[in-house]
């Protein structure tokens, strides 16, 4: 299964969760349009265009119409396999991990610039992809560019410490979710690549990244022989 934009707002997601993970609460529609609601009030006076920092899934599969990507960077958050997930790319026997922002150092992916005239349908469907659980808390980071200098606000999606599927774990636990984990939209292992491999295409290197894809593919290794 893919995710795509028609997946989003024809309600698949919640029906892949429905079938696959049943247990998972989720957010009601209201919820998540009260959610979305609170974080455009907070919008910061002058921020236009909106921007949406992506660090994970949203660099290689944005699914949004967006009219400008660039590089950016915010600090205080970092890029980590801190979210457990039962549903995607993992199930509720065998939790998989996937990115949230954790607080923290800094993180360097890709800002995309939502046009005013489609805001709230674009964000309509972030919301439904991004807001299921409730796991993130939107926030408007400031993003800065090659040069070091602010060049907007962006609605960007950190990890809730206080959140059910929040995980810190252990290195060896880490590496073993991740190389063998798999839901109804792939493995764990596939996302870490891809998010791997979107980054390299942007010049980013994120050792804690590529530091992981190693150990993961040698675990792998193994098991594809």
């Amino acid at each position: 299964m893919v995710l795509t934009r028609d997946m989003l707002a024809d309600g698949g997601m919640l029906r892949m969760i429905a079938e696959s993970s049943p247990t998972l609460t989720v957010l009601t529609e209201a919820e998540r349009a009260a959610s979305l609601a609170a974080t455009l009030a907070r919008r910061p006076a002058g921020a236009a265009p909106v921007w949406l920092f992506a660090y994970g899934s949203l660099i290689w599969n944005p699914a949004l119409h967006y009219t400008h990507r660039r590089l950016a960077r915010i600090h205080g958050w970092h890029r980590s396999f801190c979210l457990s997930t039962v549903a995607g790319r993992g199930t509720p026997e065998a939790p998989g991990l996937v990115l949230g922002l954790d607080r923290g150092g800094a993180c360097t992916g890709a800002a995309f610039s939502i046009d005013e005239a489609v805001l709230e349908q674009e964000l309509t469907l972030l919301w439904q992809r991004e807001m299921l659980s409730g796991s993130y808390e939107p926030r408007w980071l400031a993003v800065r560019g090659g040069d070091g200098a602010v060049f907007g606000h962006a609605i960007t999606f950190t990890i809730r410490r206080d959140g059910q599927y929040y995980a810190r774990l252990e290195r060896e636990e880490l590496v073993r979710r991740l190389a063998t984990a798999a839901g109804a939209l792939g493995s764990s292992a596939d996302y870490l690549f891809k998010t791997r491999d979107s980054l390299r295409e942007m010049g980013i290197t994120d050792r804690a990244v590529e530091a992981l894809s190693l150990a993961v593919q040698a675990l792998r290794e193994p098991a594809a022989s």
